[in-house]
């Protein structure tokens, strides 16, 4: 990925979104000829040199320091993800001329035995582990029934993105098709800021661009995002809707990956459902999907 365009590219984008009235500047009238603000307006307000600020924006970020950062975070009126992702395109350009790229398909990401074991024992709660690539690398029983749909696909491990944008399973999975669509993007947009070298995420990029064209309109977009908490509304072909609120840990055994556990009220209409299909996943077990390090002997 091109870590310079990617700057320019957000930072246009970002710009064109912000009018002047909220950014607290005097609209003089006229005519102006670019959506939101002027790259002049933006140095104004990250008080900053033009000049300086139009070198960053075509990309040129050798040197950029924090305060520089800050100051065009403020300006822009950046949340916390675009904050931290423009923090990602800076220091990856910063890495110099010749970072450390993956050569080919990289080694199988390892989940450690013990949060398999840990996966295990969360019997009513559906909870997988996954990467910043949206791969499913494991998952408990419960987990793998709720999200069995992803398993039609033949590619393992499963992953989000290939589902929603080239299983035409997804537009009856998720309820809101379209707000899970820019999620997925916005999450692999944020992975691409923190690791744009590595080649099994650009393949799954440029898959995903060839094959579907609402991929390739939300990727151009260069919205970003966090996952941390909220609510999946889905539509399970067994057991019908369920409202999961769903919270996000970061694995500190693990760097880079998360682990997702799902949840309903106790007496909710979801509840229920997940009841019932912790159930039927007995009679419909197939392997736990898992990339789980083997324990070593004593």
């Amino acid at each position: 990925m091109d870590t310079s365009a990617d700057i320019r590219e957000f930072l246009t984008s970002r710009r064109a979104r912000r009018t002047p009235a909220e950014a607290g500047l005097p609209d003089f009238g006229g005519r102006r000829r670019v959506p939101g603000l002027r790259r002049e307006e933006v140095a104004l307000l990250a008080g900053m040199s033009v000049e300086y600020y139009v070198r960053l924006e075509r990309g040129n970020a050798k040197g950029v320091s924090e305060s520089v950062l800050d100051g065009i975070s403020r300006a822009l009126d950046l949340d916390d993800a675009e904050r931290s992702h423009l923090y990602d395109l800076v220091r990856a350009a910063n890495d110099g001329a010749h970072p450390r790229r993956r050569r080919g398909p990289s080694r199988a990401e390892k989940v450690p035995q013990s949060v398999q074991q840990l996966l295990d024992a969360m019997r009513d709660v559906p909870a997988f582990v996954q990467n910043g690539r949206l791969d499913l690398l494991a998952t408990n029983a419960l987990g793998r029934a709720v999200f069995s749909e992803l398993y039609v696909q033949p590619q393992r491990p499963a992953n989000f993105g290939r589902f929603v944008f080239l299983e035409p399973r997804a537009l009856d999975f998720y309820r809101d098709w379209d707000e899970a669509a820019a999620q997925t993007v916005a999450l692999l947009r944020s992975e691409a800021g923190r690791s744009p070298h590595d080649r099994v995420l650009s393949d799954l990029v440029g898959e995903l661009s060839v094959k579907n064209e609402t991929f390739r309109a939300l990727w151009a977009s260069h919205d970003v995002r966090q996952h941390s908490t909220g609510i999946k509304s889905i539509t399970h072909p067994v057991v019908g809707d369920l409202d999961l609120n769903y919270e996000a840990m970061a694995l500190a055994s693990s760097p880079g990956l998360q682990l997702i556990a799902y949840s309903a009220p106790p007496t909710s209409t979801t509840a229920d459902a997940l009841t019932m299909l912790a159930s039927w996943s007995v009679t419909h077990r197939e392997p736990a999907t898992t990339t789980a390090e083997p324990r070593e002997g004593p």
